[in-house]
């Protein structure tokens, strides 16, 4: 069996993905999400000029000698459009290689661990009362678990708290140019804990909160959130600060038993290796599509392991449902994993990318389909073409710019 075929799809039903379809010589397919939000097409120019002429001819079985070809190959390594493409070109093989098997991706990464995964949704408000009605809302839609957002008095706008339709959903927009949005760390640090106390006190003890601070504090700042956190009994505290700047959380550890999640923006296992073997974080939260892919991700999720550190998989709507449905199949398959974060995504993304998984009870199951269960739709991508993109900018009352 040999790839004849390998092509880049653009499409924006709400927002833009990007997808690359594999093509066998024996008409197998896979499918491979490569979405970098804000620098899509950086990726694709990546695959179409690189990488793409690389593949044609190749054995799609040969699914971890691709990955070392591409990555150690290139000799500059690492990055978010290179791993990005090349976790698009994993994904693709792995989907075509349970194809062939007549399997569920999960069946050829070990088989079930557990019986579905429990998910966490997004509840946000510009005001308390707002929040606590955005928390309502999830738990009526079974969420196990909640991500609580809230917006700051004095800022306009804070990461985390969409503007919506009236009933709760948010409204993507497509910006030609960032949204600039305004930041005041001492104001955020006074009103978090005020908002815990406030959702523990109209949900109790029992339910698990999260929380997403953005990157936004420095190690300092971090470990008070997480001590003044702790009362509240939080699941996790994501991203509390700069990972870059890793011995900032033994400062953090130091000063609170918070468990802190962290590594969205990770591209490689060794971005974690001091965070883990010094046990200074409980959650990893790369996703499939901008960790290189299945074979990476899984590898992460191992070493992880020996650590007593779980797997958690970042899952907003900018990666596709071919991503979330690369991350279910090791979610499910991983005996370590933890929690999946699951915006979900627009009814007419669903259009585009039907899929097999399905979310039920405040739970998700990748479903039986051979490989990853996700189509796509080329003639309704077609008719959603790319719109020009970019996430927001953050900056300080004295416009300086700050970690978004």
């Amino acid at each position: 069996m040999k790839i004849v075929d390998a092509k880049v799809v653009v499409t924006s039903p709400g927002r833009n993905f990007v997808t690359l379809k594999l093509t066998t010589d024996e008409g197998v397919t896979g499918l491979g999400d490569a979405t970098l939000n804000g620098r899509e097409l950086a990726v694709v120019g990546y695959l179409e000029e690189h990488v793409v002429p690389l593949l044609i001819g190749r054995d799609p079985h040969r699914v971890e000698d691709t990955w070392q070809y591409l990555y150690r190959g290139a000799y500059w390594r690492r990055g978010p459009v290179t791993m990005a493409a090349i976790a698009a070109v994993d994904t693709a093989l792995w989907d075509i290689k349970a194809k062939v098997a007549g399997l569920p991706l999960y069946q050829l990464l070990g088989g079930p661990s557990r019986e579905r995964l429990r998910t966490y949704g997004h509840a946000n408000g510009r005001d308390l009362p707002e929040l606590l009605d955005s928390v309502r809302a999830r738990l009526a839609e079974g969420y196990p678990a909640v991500r609580i957002q809230s917006g700051v008095p004095g800022l306009e706008s804070v990461y985390g708290v969409h503007v919506t339709d009236g009933v709760g959903a948010p409204v993507l927009h497509q910006r030609a140019l960032p949204l600039v949005e305004n930041w005041d760390t001492d104001a955020y640090l006074r009103h978090i804990p005020g908002v815990f106390e406030a959702v523990r006190a109209e949900f109790g003890p029992e339910l698990p909160l999260l929380h997403d601070a953005h990157h936004r504090l420095t190690p300092n700042q971090a470990a008070r959130l997480a001590r003044d956190l702790e009362a509240y009994r939080p699941y996790w505290l994501e991203d509390c600060t700069p990972a870059e700047n890793q011995e900032g959380l033994r400062l953090v550890r130091r000063h609170s038993t918070t468990p802190l999640a962290i590594g969205e923006v990770f591209n490689t296992l060794h971005d974690y290796q001091a965070l883990i073997t010094e046990q200074l974080i409980d959650y990893v939260r790369s996703s499939v599509t901008h960790f290189g892919g299945v074979t990476p991700l899984r590898k992460l999720f191992d070493f992880a392991a020996q650590y007593q550190v779980k797997g958690a998989p970042h899952g907003p709507e900018d990666i596709s449902p071919v991503g979330t449905a690369a991350a279910l199949h090791l979610d499910l398959a991983a005996h370590n994993f933890g929690i999946q974060e699951y915006a979900g995504h627009t009814p007419l993304t669903e259009e585009v990318f039907p899929h097999a998984y399905a979310f039920a009870d405040g739970h998700l199951h990748p479903g039986d389909e051979p490989g990853l269960g996700v189509e796509l739709d080329e003639g309704l991508a077609a008719a959603h073409p790319y719109e020009p993109a970019y996430l927001p900018v953050n900056r300080l009352k004295d416009g300086s710019v700050h970690d978004w």
